[in-house]
């Protein structure tokens, strides 16, 4: 039986920052550490100095989380934001397991009106561009001014949308990741690194239990 959950407890060390566990089991799948908190955080540095600069000058943006899988990047972004803004949030669901379903739930609308106000969208992960393409039409038919996009995560070789991501902070290859707000059927949304699947591991896992 594999355990629903299993990593060590997080180490300090002499500067009081956590070190990264490198491996965590989420159910059947064994993940390894692909990205630090450090090594995420320098990335949202970089995506709120060309927020700051491009919108220092706009009338009150409006930032918009998609929930559920942002809320630690949202958290971290906004705290960088230095003009006056707003925020509200959406939820939306395309992702089953480890693959993108390939249609988008509406899990709840979105959390005050954005009529006339320029929107800026936070996401976690930008995949085959489906999520977006159907939140693009949700906030122009919601009577967005105007609207631009901010992803931790994009992948380009899976992209298919036509809408520009304006502010993307890391690009990865086409890997299931976890942590840092991503889930595996909802765990390891609290890790604070990011770690991808990790294949070897799992299938050796998985044959240790079949016998």
């Amino acid at each position: 039986m594999c355990n629903v959950f299993s990593a060590k407890i997080p180490k300090f060390g002499a500067d009081n920052n956590t070190i990264a566990m490198k491996n965590v089991q989420l159910y059947d799948k064994s993940f390894k550490l692909y990205l630090t908190y450090e090594e995420i955080l320098k990335a949202v540095d970089a995506v709120a100095q060309k927020i700051n600069n491009d919108l220092k000058d706009e009338d009150d943006p409006i930032f918009l989380g998609v929930l559920t899988g942002s809320f630690m990047f949202f958290g971290d972004l906004m705290k960088r934001i230095e003009f006056p803004c707003e925020m509200c949030f959406i939820r939306l669901a395309s992702y089953e397991g480890t693959s993108t379903s390939g249609s988008v739930k509406q899990m709840l609308g979105l959390t005050k009106s954005i009529r006339g106000r320029n929107v800026v969208v936070v996401e976690d992960i930008v995949d085959t561009g489906t999520t977006i393409m159907e939140l693009d039409r949700i906030l122009k038919d919601a009577g967005a001014r105007s609207i631009r996009y901010s992803s931790l995560l994009i992948k380009p070789g899976n992209y298919r949308g036509s809408i520009k991501i304006d502010y993307p902070a890391l690009s990865i290859p086409n890997d299931f990741i976890v942590g840092y707000g991503l889930d595996y059927d909802q765990l390891g949304r609290n890790l604070k690194d990011i770690y991808v699947l990790d294949v070897e591991e799992t299938e050796k896992r998985k044959s240790i239990n079949i016998r």
